[in-house]
């Protein structure tokens, strides 16, 4: 089973909101996930990002994969990089 953290949409017509999620590669965008882990609102200006650093550094380690979009919003907070940081300590 290959996991994923990716976004989950759950906002109304032309008012997106996602949440990021931790599932199951093979289910689909807005189906079953594993574990909500964050937020994320475009909307607003500037966009807001609400993710758990822990529950996110934690997945990562046991080997689930963001996706690019996952990636660059990681990448924004610092998580990807504590993540190399603790990856190269070991």
């Amino acid at each position: 089973m290959s996991v994923k953290i990716r976004l989950k949409r759950v906002g109304a017509k032309k008012t997106p909101f996602y949440r990021v999620v931790v599932a199951d590669s093979r289910a689909p965008r807005d189906g079953r996930s594993i574990e909500q882990i964050g937020t994320f609102n475009p909307l607003q200006d500037p966009a807001i990002v609400k993710i758990d650093e822990e529950k996110a550094l934690d997945w990562m380690s046991k080997g689930a994969q963001p996706s690019d979009t996952v990636r660059n919003l990681f990448s924004e907070q610092g998580i990807m990089k504590k993540f190399h940081d603790a990856k190269n300590q070991k």
